[in-house]
């Protein structure tokens, strides 16, 4: 078995390929860096069309996390654009007999509609995330079209927040759990540094362990075809909650935590419909909570802290 991966150096990247090659120890799998392949350009055709493959998950994307976006919706429309192109070009041309399995975002949905699969096309996502929500919405026309039109498979799924153990180290793009995870733990550590969290706190969010989240994908994409699903965790905490937990974790007081009401928080509330899933994995089973944050402080206080 032949595999392709794009952005096999990200979080879920690299969890994804140790799995892979746990569970499907025969498999032969590509995951070019960024400087062996630069997606922005067409020639991903010639340089990939000899070996045949059986699945490519397109996991790439140009964006960062915090406010990134804010301040760069013509490059992410650009880059974005591009990037699903030129890979969707190659499928089409190249990879017919491949699935392809391809990321969603939760922001795609419209604040105003439920965060349920056939709501993702409809209405308008929010403002700060315009540009972002609507090229992965643009992936998912293109790969359902030429699907229709080539008899393709592929697979799309939507993750909430994936956390974990083996992040990355660049804070200027840390998602908002592992955000927390540092500045609790490190003002742990130092006494004289200040948590400071962006908004109220009452902000909620839905994380999904990164084990859970590959292993539903992973029964999916051997069972369902030309779908999209939502993988989350089913429930939602407010940041205050996931700071209370974390700080209860490694003995820090929570009462010290401040909150900025001036920074850019995104979504008030944001939580995935899993009905599609539970019924498709009904004995489908998630980590607890506090068990999760305990696996990935563990890791960051031995990986960074500990330096």
């Amino acid at each position: 078995m032949n595999i392709f991966i794009t952005g096999g150096a990200g979080f879920l990247g690299r969890h994804l390929i140790r799995r892979l090659q746990n569970e499907w120890p025969a498999c032969q799998m590509t995951a070019p860096s960024r400087k062996e392949l630069d997606l922005l350009k067409p020639s991903i055709n010639e340089q990939l069309c000899d070996i045949k493959y059986d699945y490519i998950f397109h996991l790439a994307a140009w964006t960062q996390a915090g406010d990134f976006c804010l301040y760069h919706p013509g490059e992410q429309w650009i880059n974005n654009q591009l990037i699903n192109t030129n890979v969707l070009r190659w499928w089409a041309e190249y990879q017919q007999a491949a699935k392809l399995v391809f990321m969603g975002t939760s922001c795609s949905y419209a604040p105003e509609y439920p965060l349920e699969e056939s709501y993702y096309l409809e209405g308008k996502p929010i403002d700060s995330l315009y540009t972002y929500a609507h090229t992965k919405r643009m992936l998912l026309i293109g790969a359902d079209a030429l699907s229709k039109q080539f008899n393709l498979q592929y697979n799309c799924f939507i993750p909430s927040t994936l956390y974990g153990p083996d992040y990355h180290q660049d804070e200027r793009q840390l998602h908002f759990i592992f955000d927390l995870i540092r500045k609790i733990c490190e003002a742990k550590k130092d006494p004289q540094k200040d948590v400071v969290l962006w908004g109220d706190g009452h902000q909620r969010r839905e994380i999904v362990y990164i084990d859970d989240f590959l292993d539903s994908m992973i029964s999916l994409l051997q069972i369902k075809n030309n779908e999209i699903v939502n993988i989350g965790a089913g429930s939602d905490y407010s940041i205050r909650d996931f700071a209370q937990i974390i700080c209860d974790i490694v003995g820090y007081d929570h009462n010290m935590i401040k909150y900025d009401t001036t920074k850019y928080v995104g979504a008030r509330s944001k939580i995935l419909d899993t009905r599609k899933l539970d019924k498709i994995l009904p004995t489908r089973s998630t980590l607890d909570i506090r068990s999760g944050l305990e696996k990935t402080i563990e890791w960051f206080v031995d990986s960074r802290l500990a330096k």
